[in-house]
C-alpha cells in the first residue's frame, strides 16, 4: 500500500504524523512524504483565527506552502492513500481537490473550535466560524483519526462511522532515551525525586495547579524542572515563586527533550479541569512513560483507560492532592522505581508506533473498494 503523508505539518514540533508514518512503514506500507511546514504552531493558528484581521497573513503563508505542495505532489507516483497530518484543517481541503478519487485520512487530533474554547476564545461568531472549519475538514476525509473515544464522540453523527481512535503513542527516540537512562541509573544521585513538566501552558495543562502544589513542597526533597512557555506560565511561576527547588526552562530543542525527560524520576501529565482536559491523553504521558518516568497525572477517564494501574492519579485541579502525591513518592524510592518500571513496560507493550497504528491499518485494509476505484 502506497501512503502519502501530505500537508503543512511540522513533525519536529508535532511528532504525531511521524509516529503514524513510522508505524505504517513497520507494517510494510510504502510511505512517502509531501510536506512543506507552515511554520505556525497550534497557538499561533488559534491566535490568528481569533483575530480576523490577521487572516490575510495566514492565507498568504498557506498559499505559498500549497503552491510547493502541488508541484511536489504532481511529480510523485499516485498514492493509494493520502494521510493529511496534524493541524490539517485547511490542508485536507487541498488534498481533496488534488486527489479526488483517492481515500484521504485526516489526523484530526484537535478540533479547532474546541481548542479555541479551551484557550478562551468563546465569542459566538468566532466559534461558529471554527465549527464550520471543523465540519469542512471532516466532510473532506474518508477516514478521521482521533486520539480518544471522548474525541470520537465529538465527530458529527453523519461522519461518526468514518472516525477511528488511534492513541498518540511515542516516537522511537523516547524509548531510546529511556533505555539509555536505565543503563545509567546507577550514576544518579540518591534521595528525593526529580520531577519534570513540559508543555505550552494552555488551560488544559492546568500548570497553575502544578505551581500551587510546588509552593507547598519548598521544604521537601522534590526537585522540579518546568519546561516551556505559554498562556499560563506567568500564573504558574507566581504560584510557585516560594519554592527555590524549581528550575524554569523556556525552551528545549525537540531532539534534546527525550534525554532530559528520561533523566528525571517523574513526569507530570495534565491537571486542568476544562472539558477538553477531560477528553485528552497528552503527548507527555505517552512520552514520559516511554522515557521510563513514573507518571503522575489527573484522574480522568481516558487517562485511566490508557494507563490502568501503572500511574499515580490525582483529582484534576487539586494542588493539595498533587503536592501530597509528590511528597509521598519522594519518601518512597522503592515505589518510584516500581512505577517507573510499570510505565516503561506499558509503553513498550502499547505505545510504540507499530502498536498504536494498528486500528488505522485495520481501517485502511477495510477501504479495499475505494482503493480499487482510485
Amino acid at each position: 500500500m502506497r501512503v502519502l503523508t501530505f500537508g503543512t505539518f511540522d513533525v519536529r514540533a508535532h511528532p504525531r504524523v511521524g509516529i503514524l508514518a513510522d508505524g505504517l512503514r513497520r507494517h510494510g506500507c510504502d510511505v512517502q512524504e509531501c510536506n512543506v511546514p507552515l511554520g505556525i504552531d497550534t497557538a499561533g493558528r488559534v491566535a490568528i483565527l481569533q483575530r480576523p484581521w490577521l487572516l490575510p497573513k495566514l492565507a498568504l503563508r498557506i498559499v505559498r506552502c500549497w503552491a510547493t505542495l502541488v508541484r511536489r505532489a504532481r511529480a510523485m507516483p499516485p498514492p493509494d492513500v493520502v494521510l493529511v497530518g496534524y493541524l490539517g484543517h485547511f490542508d485536507v481541503l487541498l488534498a481533496r481537490l488534488l486527489f479526488r478519487r483517492t481515500p484521504i485520512v485526516l489526523d484530526h487530533l484537535v478540533f479547532a473550535a474546541d481548542t479555541a474554547w479551551d484557550r478562551g476564545a468563546r465569542g459566538g461568531v468566532k466559534q461558529a466560524l471554527l465549527r464550520a472549519l471543523d465540519r469542512a475538514a471532516l466532510r473532506s476525509a474518508d477516514v478521521i483519526v482521533v486520539d480518544t473515544e471522548e474525541h470520537r464522540s465529538m465527530v458529527p453523527a453523519q461522519w461518526y462511522d468514518r472516525a477511528v481512535v488511534v492513541p498518540v503513542g511515542a516516537a522511537q527516540q523516547w524509548f531510546d532515551a529511556g533505555s539509555a537512562a536505565a543503563e545509567d541509573s546507577g550514576a544518579r544521585p540518591t534521595g528525593g525525586v526529580r520531577v519534570v513538566f513540559y508543555g505550552v501552558y494552555t488551560p488544559l495543562h492546568g500548570a497553575p495547579v502544578i505551581g500551587q502544589a510546588l509552593s507547598k513542597l519548598a521544604d521537601d526533597p522534590v526537585d522540579v524542572t518546568m519546561i516551556g512557555n505559554g498562556q499560563e506560565l506567568a500564573a504558574t511561576r507566581a504560584a510557585a515563586a516560594g519554592n527555590p527547588r524549581v528550575t524554569w526552562l523556556s525552551w528545549v530543542e525537540p531532539e534534546d527533550l527525550p534525554k532530559l525527560v528520561a533523566d528525571h524520576d517523574i513526569c507530570l501529565g495534565v491537571f486542568g479541569t476544562s472539558p477538553k482536559a477531560r477528553r485528552v491523553v497528552p503527548n507527555k504521558v505517552y512520552q514520559g512513560a516511554a522515557a521510563g518516568c513514573a507518571i503522575v497525572t489527573s484522574d480522568t477517564a481516558p487517562q485511566r483507560r490508557v494507563l490502568g494501574d501503572r500511574a499515580v492519579f490525582v483529582p484534576a485541579g487539586d494542588p493539595d492532592r498533587l503536592a501530597e502525591a509528590l511528597r509521598s513518592l519522594a519518601a518512597d524510592p522503592l515505589e518510584v522505581a516500581r512505577l517507573r518500571r510499570a510505565a516503561s513496560s506499558l509503553a513498550r507493550e502499547r505505545f510504540a508506533s507499530h502498536q498504536v497504528v494498528e486500528p488505522l491499518l485495520d481501517r485502511l485494509r477495510g477501504l479495499a473498494p475505494l482503493l480499487e476505484a482510485s
